[in-house]
């Protein structure tokens, strides 16, 4: 509290009755500032060497481009590293390469397209500075008409449709960009091949045991006890001399037992567990992820990756997370000897739902 030489109280009375000014009509609560200043606007505008020599402008425009044909350059040399270096197998120097060139690719495609649009920007587009004022939210032809404006102030100061070198180089770098990717998709599956029907089909077929993973010890019905969990692969797996691992990417299976009275099989799919054994697929139906967790109590299964889980005890459908489909079921039933077998393969592509389907 503000206090003088002849009285304390009169100071504190003259604060109130200004702080009661101030506030009066207020709904709330509101700080008030008496040392404000006034807005001392821009800085006097500083041109560019590009603003003022011509030749620096040229040169600019010439090192944009250049960026982006640069970027072109690297998308086309990702393109052909992918077919001159091939991954053999059990080969990492030949990994290695392959690595090595495509990354070298795909790196100068990225930074060529950066650097360029970065340079562009600093150097050749305009620099003056402005006010971007807030209005109301409104789609008046006023407003409408105020956005094209600005489009057509940001073509004229970024040069966009002027500079036509640039502006072509840097749509054809945008353009071949993408192309190393679709080029590194394709070649996950074989070459000889279309990958939907690979996609479509796995290991598993009438008469193939289920067998223990990663052991590869077939199971027997009487080893599967009520409230376990196995994680299941075809047996014979492990033989595979080449393609072991994207055929257990496709073929994992986790196997359950439940009572067979809290089963509720689907229409048609009646005769596809034993004794309460019900195999599924172990493959997420939203990215792919394995599912691995599986609730003994509930007979919930769930993904770790996106927490979609799913119902054993009703065909394994979807009661919570981002899947859109249930995980397919394998058909088994219980050979001569007593070990679970397979019916058929997967009567629906296993994995995720993003990719097309019959």
């Amino acid at each position: 509290m503000a206090q003088d030489d002849h009285s304390g109280a009169e100071v504190a009375a003259a604060d109130s009755s200004h702080a009661a000014q101030d506030f009066a009509g207020s709904t709330g609560t509101a700080v008030i500032s008496y040392d404000t200043f006034e807005n001392p606007g821009f800085e006097p505008h500083r041109p560019r060497v590009t603003d003022e020599d011509p030749k620096r402008d040229k040169r600019a425009q010439r090192t944009v481009y250049t960026l982006f044909y640069l970027s072109v350059l690297g998308s086309v040399w990702a393109i052909a590293a992918y077919m001159l270096f091939p991954m053999e197998s059990n080969d990492v120097g030949a990994v290695r390469l392959n690595n090595m060139f495509i990354g070298f690719g795909a790196t100068l495609a990225l930074l060529g397209i950066g650097f360029g649009a970065v340079h562009w920007g600093k150097s050749l587009m305009t620099s003056a500075e402005s006010i971007d004022t807030r209005h109301p939210i409104g789609s008046t032809e006023a407003t409408r008409a105020g956005a094209v404006e600005v489009f057509r102030q940001a073509d004229e100061e970024s040069g966009f449709s002027r500079r036509t070198v640039i502006r072509n180089s840097l749509i054809g770098a945008l353009l071949v960009f993408p192309l190393p990717a679709v080029v590194l998709f394709r070649g996950l599956a074989p070459q000889d091949e279309l990958p939907v029907p690979l996609l479509s089909h796995t290991m598993w077929k009438k008469g193939t045991r289920l067998a223990l993973d990663p052991s590869g010890v077939a199971i027997q019905a009487a080893d599967v006890t009520i409230g376990s969990v196995f994680h299941v692969i075809p047996e014979g797996l492990n033989d595979l001399e080449q393609g072991r691992l994207e055929e257990k990417a496709k073929a994992a299976v986790l196997l359950m037992r439940l009572e067979p009275s809290e089963l509720n099989p689907a229409p048609g799919r009646e005769d596809w567990a034993y004794d309460g054994i019900v195999a599924y697929s172990k493959i997420c139906t939203h990215v792919g992820c394995p599912v691995a967790l599986y609730e003994q109590h509930t007979h919930h299964l769930l993904c770790p990756c996106h927490q979609s889980q799913f119902d054993v005890a009703n065909n394994c459908e979807v009661i919570f997370g981002p899947a859109k489909r249930p995980l397919p079921q394998l058909p088994i039933a219980v050979d001569d000897e007593g070990y679970l077998v397979a019916q058929s393969d997967f009567t629906e592509p296993v994995g995720p739902s993003f990719w097309e389907r019959n």
